[in-house]
């Protein structure tokens, strides 16, 4: 399995477009030129935007730090149809038009269906999506026709068994995700090898969280290897990984583009004793005590202020977890829009009555606003 496949030979970091330097709203295009620079001295040559990255600005970034600045041969680019603006299947054609002028690449090398599920990619068949990307290939738009998952295993199963055009797969993959229920990310990774599929692979420091990290966890990296991050055992880990086309990472400033070149330029796999302290730290960190909210919603049901409580909770027990503050802020804020923050609590009691684990709800509500809001 995997001994030769698509983007075998291309260098193991990618450059996550998603997370560029900003000023105010806009690309900071003078640090995102200098950070593509090192990017590609470096040899690596993988940039992956979407439709709705930054508004559409990273698209944009790709045709002027990157498309205007270096010959077409000497890069990748990966970018995705938006899935929720295909309404008709003339949709596809408009939406791939305006990526190709807000780029200017031509073509592209990858080209994915955006943040698959079962539901999403069921509708993409009723609207001729897939057919679409294989008439672009023919075409001459798209290379390489794939798709990006969120979702369960048994759902990857379900859209590879149907779509065997789909040439790669791009995975959520990271330690910490990867005996997670949720996530799924072994077996996911289990379920492409299994139809022959290479990966991409997104989220290897979980949005920032796996290069934060409480100080005792940092410790035990640091006594380990002085000379590395935090963040660099994180994408080591999924870069060792077989099949693997590339390891995306979403570098907002040069500072995290050093470093990740620093350890990716002569890349080497973890070994044994590298494995054994990733799963010393996944030991520690099923240590911390967290919520013991199984989300099983009866608390929101009479809840007079439609406090978004389990919701709330995930995003306290992650900052427990990863002390990522600023990540935990943003992902709190996601959640709780349109929806009652913890402060909007009015110590009713409605919701306490029904919870099945005991949890001292309204207490901890007053906590988590004290630190997330």
């Amino acid at each position: 399995m995997y001994n030769d496949y698509l983007g075998k030979d291309i260098p193991k970091l990618g450059f996550g477009l998603m997370r560029l330097p900003m000023k105010g709203s806009e690309i900071d295009m003078e640090q995102t030129k200098a950070m593509v620079d090192r990017f590609m001295e470096a040899g690596f040559t993988y940039f992956d935007t979407a439709y709705a990255y930054i508004n559409g600005q990273s698209e944009v970034a790709v045709k002027e730090a990157i498309v205007k600045r270096y010959p077409r041969e000497a890069f990748q680019i990966a970018t995705k149809l938006p899935t929720w603006l295909v309404k008709k299947p003339e949709d596809c054609g408009k939406l791939l038009d305006t990526q190709l002028e807000r780029t200017g690449a031509g073509y592209f090398d990858f080209y994915l269906l955006h943040a698959l599920n079962k539901d999403n990619a069921q509708r993409m068949e009723e609207l001729g999506a897939w057919e679409f990307g294989v008439k672009m290939k023919e075409k001459g738009l798209i290379k390489h026709f794939g798709f990006s998952f969120h979702d369960k295993a048994e759902n990857l199963d379900w859209i590879l068994s149907r779509h065997p055009e789909a040439e790669f797969v791009q995975l959520q993959i990271n330690y910490i995700d990867w005996d997670s229920n949720d996530v799924q990310a072994r077996q996911c990774y289990e379920v492409a090898e299994k139809y022959n599929k290479p990966i991409i692979i997104m989220e290897p420091v979980k949005g920032g969280s796996l290069a934060v990290m409480r100080p005792e966890i940092q410790q035990i990296f640091r006594q380990a290897r002085p000379d590395l991050s935090v963040a660099s055992w994180a994408v080591r880990y999924a870069a060792s990984l077989d099949g693997v086309i590339t390891v995306l990472s979403g570098m907002s400033n040069i500072e995290q583009m050093e470093d990740n070149l620093s350890y990716m330029k002569i890349f080497k796999p973890l070994n044994d004793e590298e494995r054994g302290i990733i799963n010393q730290v996944i030991d520690e960190l099923k240590k911390i005590p967290l919520i013991p909210c199984t989300a099983c919603r009866y608390c929101v049901d009479d809840c007079p202020q439609k406090v978004a409580i389990p919701e709330i909770f995930r995003s306290y027990n992650d900052y427990k977890m990863y002390n990522n503050l600023w990540g935990t802020k943003g992902y709190y804020r996601w959640v709780t829009g349109g929806k009652g923050k913890a402060s909007d609590c009015i110590a009713c009691g409605a919701c306490e009555g029904h919870c099945p684990q005991h949890i001292s709800i309204i207490e901890t509500l007053q906590e988590i606003a004290k630190v997330l809001e």
